[in-house]
């Protein structure tokens, strides 16, 4: 059957891969093996789809354009079993997919508009997901990679990493693409934590201590923080409230939120 070529589309920030190289790394990087769900979220036309689903034998996929999907079908033609939920990945239960004994691992070259409130709300099914393997915008894999110290540690760094061991892989650059994004970007793998490293007493109030910290993030912890610790609180936790919160590790804010409570 002749279809029509698929045009990205600018309000779904696709760019679509097609690197043949830069396909196979992605999929050694993942190491599909037998047994496992793995679900790919974005899959576009078929790129990393198509070859993940001949090597593993079935694939979940989470595309939101409709217009997309015969394209993707017929690029996966008789090379495994293809589930696809036609649905908004923000709003999708990726916990659904986990079955029992049969670990969960989340795939995807990511929109770059939706990548951040994506992964976060992928945090909040951690404890069904094995691990993840996106292509993203590099800015946003420094940022979730970073340590404390520099410009790119920030909310997200603290947050990703208060869940997960986050790595990055290797750089990919805008001829990887169609059409070139005006960036570079680079391949994460974020492996969840069985068990928390450094687990807060509550949550949402960690999320808000870390959020209204970078939210001034040129100022010291006892201004930044002052609507919720005052500086005898902060120093007592461990913490020097003169320092910025650039320089704060998770563990650190995780005993500034547990300290806020008491």
């Amino acid at each position: 059957m002749n279809m029509t070529p698929h045009r990205a589309r600018k309000r779904f920030g696709q760019h679509f891969l097609h690197d043949r190289g830069v396909i196979e790394r992605i999929i050694a990087a993942i190491g599909p093996r037998p047994g496992e769900r793995i679900v790919e979220i974005g899959p576009g036309l078929g790129a990393l789809t198509a070859p993940l689903l001949e090597r593993h034998g079935e694939l979940d996929v989470v595309e939101l354009d409709r217009d997309v999907i015969p394209h993707l079908e017929a690029a996966c033609a008789g090379k495994g079993e293809l589930r696809v939920h036609n649905v908004d990945a923000l709003k999708f239960d990726f916990a659904s997919l986990a079955g029992v004994g049969q670990p969960l691992r989340v795939v995807g070259n990511l929109p770059y508009n939706i990548s951040t409130p994506l992964i976060f709300h992928l945090l909040e099914d951690a404890a069904d997901i094995v691990d993840m393997h996106f292509l993203l915008q590099k800015e946003v894999v420094d940022r979730l990679t970073a340590a404390p110290g520099g410009g790119d540690y920030g909310r997200l760094s603290v947050m990703v990493q208060y869940r997960c061991r986050a790595e990055s892989l290797f750089r990919v650059g805008p001829g990887a693409f169609s059409p070139p994004p005006k960036v570079d970007s680079a391949v994460v793998r974020l492996i969840p934590y069985a068990q928390l490293p450094w687990p807060a007493r509550d949550e949402r109030r960690l999320a808000e201590l870390v959020n209204q910290a970078f939210s001034q993030r040129r100022k010291t912890l006892r201004n930044s923080l002052k609507k919720l610790l005052d500086a005898e609180t902060i120093a007592a936790a461990g913490v020097d409230p003169g320092e910025r919160p650039e320089q704060v590790t998770v563990a650190d804010f995780v005993r500034l939120a547990d300290a806020s409570l008491a």
